[in-house]
């Protein structure tokens, strides 16, 4: 049978794992990215659910797990530092996953894993779309023009290409009003194995984490958030440094370690639903067609897992390549859905705004982590979990 070509823009780590589930299958694969190279380092990512049975699938479950962040646990911390709360840790699903790893650590997991054969593009971008009833036709911002049968969006939240396609297919694009920033700050003696997380009044985190590499990743979250994008780094900075006057622990450390910090990454927190993940030629894979963010959890389980079903679905011989694509959406829609759903007074739980909110919030942990609740409260941090056999996949 003639080789089937597929085109992939994004090249994290929904786009590496359809890549590689793609090519295993016997696609011809290319993976357009618009950063001039590989993006490592990053954030953490974990993966849990049916996400480590792919892994598992790829060979490279062990392979993820030695390149964990060394983070032990998870615990909540008064301004002092003082740990109030312990949260469940210990297993596969608990606030620190089993298989805790950074988001450039995972991705390039993958990358080194990647069968020979697929092509990468980077510095460039898709400009338009040309789908026809025999395939698509893709031209980039550096004028290069690719035919292929299939495309593959698995790019980020705020996806230009996903708008040249799907238009009203995007249903809700809602903003959750946080700000996150993200940084790599140096460790100190104070740091230690362990995720600690501090809540102060005015909906504001302050979070810390370990990393395998001697440093510490930072993060800062807040609600009500503020209009940042289009903003300078240090007119950001500087907006967040107000909004966290007066907060204590290790608060002030951060905000100066950012001001030099080589990775500061700041985002709104956006989700994203959409009618359809496919039509004609073209699919969705990852944040852009289904934003969880940090919030709901999962976002790399759920990029992991799309890769898989994709190739699996698009290799059954009983189906067309629209017969695919449906069986692709139906089996992951339910994953996604479950993520997308936040629960009813979460936003409000995670940044408690009064005093009286606060307390009430360090009460309410201090109940689910008691030793009756604790099977409940661990159960809260389950995601990407089916009951469902993975799809068979042939390989070619």
């Amino acid at each position: 049978m003639e080789h089937r070509t597929a085109v992939v823009s994004g090249a994290s780590i929904a786009g590496l794992s359809t890549a590689y589930w793609l090519r295993r299958t016997g696609w011809d694969v290319t993976v357009i990215e618009r950063a001039a190279a590989f993006r490592d380092g990053g954030q953490n990512v974990d993966v849990r659910g049916v996400a480590r049975d792919v892994l598992r699938r790829m060979d490279l479950f062990d392979a993820v797990k030695a390149r964990n962040t060394t983070e032990t646990g998870t615990v909540l911390v008064d301004e002092r530092g003082a740990v109030t709360t312990e949260l469940p840790s210990d297993g596969a699903g608990g606030a620190t996953a089993e298989l805790e790893i950074l988001r450039g650590d995972l991705a390039r997991t993958i990358l080194d894993a990647l069968p020979a054969g697929v092509t990468f593009v980077y510095g460039d971008s898709v400009s338009a779309v040309d789908d026809d009833a025999d395939g698509v036709t893709l031209t980039t911002e550096s004028g290069r023009r690719l035919r292929a049968d299939l495309f593959v969006i698995a790019e980020g939240v705020r996806s230009r290409t996903r708008a040249m396609v799907f238009g009203e297919d995007v249903v809700d694009q809602r903003d959750l009003d946080v700000t996150m920033v993200f940084g790599t700050i140096p460790r100190t003696d104070r740091d230690d194995d362990r995720w600690r997380w501090h809540n102060a009044v005015r909906g504001r985190q302050v979070h810390l984490r370990p990393d395998p590499y001697g440093t510490i990743r930072a993060i800062l979250a807040y609600s009500p958030g503020d209009d940042v994008l289009g903003l300078t780094r240090e007119e950001t900075l500087a907006v967040v440094r107000r909004r966290y006057d007066g907060v204590g622990w290790e608060a002030p450390r951060i905000l100066d370690a950012l001001d030099t910090s080589p990775d500061v990454y700041i985002d709104q927190l956006q989700q994203v639903r959409m009618s359809t993940w496919h039509r004609g030629h073209v699919v969705m894979a990852g944040d852009a067609g289904w934003c969880v963010t940090p919030m709901g959890g999962g976002g790399a389980s759920l990029a992991l897992t799309a890769g898989y079903v994709l190739a699996a679905q698009l290799a059954d011989t009983t189906q067309d390549q629209e017969a695919a694509l449906v069986a692709y959406e139906s089996w992951l829609r339910p994953l996604v859905d479950d993520v997308q759903d936040l629960p009813r007074g979460l936003k409000a739980f995670a940044y408690p705004q009064s005093r009286l909110a606060l307390a009430l919030r360090g009460v309410m942990g201090r109940v689910l982590m008691a030793k009756p609740l604790r099977p409940l409260a661990a159960k809260l941090t389950e995601v990407a979990e089916t009951d469902r056999a993975l799809p068979a996949l042939v390989e070619r």
